[in-house]
């Protein structure tokens, strides 16, 4: 099976984006080291990037496992 790159990448901003609305709808979202969290004055920008890895990690071995 050849890797499609595009389809990664899809795959990918679907999950932050996924990751970034429920950061914005459920503040106290639990935020692992990895990370990125900024909080200045007039700026807050919430980057779930391991958050992000994990939930593509388990969803890979889910439909990997679950595939017909």
């Amino acid at each position: 099976m050849q890797l499609d790159i595009s389809k990664l990448f899809a795959f990918l901003g679907v999950v932050f984006l996924v990751l970034a609305l429920i950061s914005n709808i459920w503040p106290r979202f639990p935020k692992i080291p990895g990370d990125i969290y900024i909080d200045r004055p007039g700026i807050k920008i919430y980057i779930p990037f391991t958050s992000a890895l994990i939930v593509s990690a388990l969803l890979t071995l889910y439909f990997n496992f679950f595939r017909k």
